[in-house]
């Protein structure tokens, strides 16, 4: 089920039998922002932000109360939504819908973006004379307070410390999609029912999965635009795609990005954005849930194309690289997870044979295929992993295969996820193998999942088709930072396997360091900024 506001596009009439709605229009086109072109710096209110304003505050009751209490607004990124929210804002704290007294809240998943709403509503404010001469600013506080009434505006992050005393009349919720405190949001939601007349606006993207706030609220949302439920109270404004569409097609982004015929978002770099995507599914979905407003389900894309990877299936010789320089990562696991031992070979031409050696408990191999629908126990019986007994992964048997793998290959390095690992480290050093530390973290993992990224796009990273590697990269998924870098692999569920992906990842990244002889540190392609989580 998809819906579309079509009303905002159109020109049919918007109930406003007091004026409030003309109002709150007057008093966005009376603002100025600083990054505005247009002359004196006008704030230029987009015709679609028009209607959405009049709808919020036209229809009204014989009282002059506004129908509307709670908006809930999913529109992709780059429709300037937090200029907007800010805005808003203003016209409770310091415009016509103000209240002595009144608090009025900006709240953010997380500290940085309450900033980014505070410094929006700042902006106006500095640009705007008449505001600026009205208001308070109290910069460490987030907060302003306008003189004449005492109503306050402050941006406050959800990952802060719940206000219960909190008795908002004005709350704007920003990014309800990655918020994990649900405490703030009770506690402005109860807060809103102490006073008349309250408003609440969710401004939104598209977020991912079912089991979380966001979709809670925009599952609500669908229901209410579709008719399936009646509150006339609640007002649902969700750009999305069709069911069914091409994420490439220029008319679908139009279709829900409405600033794109005014230039916002940028279309060329839109366009640059969706042909980078073609072989990176990572990427991909990004573009459909940040761009194109699709709220994925729990399970996403794998980072890489999987057509892509198949191209790497021709078979790995391992006698031919019996002599050649070899390099092992280990990823290890008691029960839920895989462990995995792989090898990787590099070539001439930056490119990589790989193959790994799996392992898991022979008493859930049956559990695994049920949680999974994968072939677990065939995978066992073809030598594909190795079952050790009872309920947790026997790690001798572990030991001993890396030592088979060392008397059989040139190996220069192992190199190990600590966790759980020290025993097995420490026996092996003892028996004079290169044991060396692979912690999983950000800055040693991004470079390392981007090596792995360019080696398979570039069909250079030779796997042999192992059906159970295969499993891993296709349940493999990246979380991104703030510059978009791939800082790790996640999985969406508890019993998918991508043990696998993260052991390639290490091993490719050591196979590329040692053949290279340069350090992490000190290689060109690893900016600074990759380093930052």
């Amino acid at each position: 089920m998809t819906v579309h506001p079509t009303w905002v596009f159109d020109s049919s009439p918007i109930s406003d039998p007091h004026g409030r709605g003309e109002r709150a229009v007057k008093f966005f086109r009376a603002l100025k922002h600083p990054k505005s072109t247009a002359p004196k710096n006008a704030f230029e209110l987009a015709p679609f932000w028009e209607r959405i304003l009049r709808r919020i505050y036209g229809p009204s009751d014989v009282n002059g109360h506004r129908q509307v209490r709670t908006v809930y607004i999913q529109i992709p990124r780059g429709a300037r939504k937090t200029t907007f929210g800010a805005g808003l804002g203003l016209l409770h704290s310091c415009g016509h819908e103000k209240v002595p007294g009144g608090a009025c809240i900006l709240a953010a998943s997380a500290e940085d973006q309450a900033e980014l709403a505070f410094d929006e509503a700042k902006a106006f404010i500095k640009a705007t004379p008449a505001l600026a001469r009205a208001t308070h600013l109290v910069d460490s506080e987030l907060e302003l307070e306008h003189l004449a009434s005492g109503a306050t505006l402050q941006a406050i992050p959800a990952e802060g410390d719940v206000q219960q005393g909190k008795t908002p009349y004005f709350v704007l919720i920003d990014e309800l999609h990655v918020w994990k405190n649900r405490r703030l949001w009770r506690a402005l939601k109860s807060g809103l029912l102490k006073v008349p007349n309250t408003l609440l606006v969710i401004i939104t993207t598209a977020g991912r999965g079912q089991d979380n706030l966001g979709y809670e609220e925009y599952s609500y949302a669908k229901k209410i635009a579709a008719g399936e439920i009646i509150n006339r109270s609640y007002l649902p404004i969700i750009f999305e795609p069709p069911a069914k569409f091409d994420w490439r097609d220029e008319k679908v982004w139009h279709r829900v990005n409405p600033g794109l015929k005014y230039g916002f978002p940028d279309i060329v770099g839109m366009r640059q954005a969706a042909e980078e995507a073609k072989e990176k599914p990572a990427d991909r979905e990004d573009f459909r849930q940040y761009n194109l407003n699709q709220w994925l389900d729990s399970a996403s894309a794998p980072f890489v194309e999987m057509a892509v990877y198949d191209q790497g299936a021709a078979p790995v010789d391992l006698d031919a690289l019996a002599s050649k320089p070899c390099w092992l990562s280990v990823d290890l696991s008691s029960n839920t997870d895989l462990a995995v031992v792989m090898a990787a070979w590099p070539d001439d031409a930056e490119g990589y044979d790989v193959h790994p050696f799996f392992f898991c408990p022979r008493a859930n191999l049956r559990e695994r295929e049920n949680k999974t629908g994968a072939p677990y126990a065939q995978w066992e019986r073809d030598g594909l992993i190795t079952a050790t007994e009872g309920s947790v992964i026997d790690f001798n048997a572990i030991q001993a295969t890396i030592e088979d793998l060392c008397s059989r290959f040139n190996v220069q390095e192992i190199a190990f996820d600590p966790y759980l690992a020290r025993m097995m480290q420490s026996a092996l050093l003892e028996k004079g193998l290169p044991v060396v530390d692979f912690r999983q973290v950000p800055s040693l993992m991004m470079p390392a999942i981007s090596e792995l990224e360019r080696a398979v796009i570039a069909r250079r990273f030779r796997h042999g088709g192992h059906p159970v590697l295969r499993f891993c990269f296709a349940n493999a998924e990246v979380e991104r930072n703030k510059q978009q870098h791939a800082v790790r692999f996640y999985k969406s569920k508890k019993w998918l396997s991508i043990d696998g992906a993260v052991a390639a990842a290490m091993a490719v990244s050591r196979a590329a360091t040692g053949e290279s002889n340069i350090s992490l540190y000190a290689n060109p392609a690893v900016t600074a900024d990759m380093l930052v989580w």
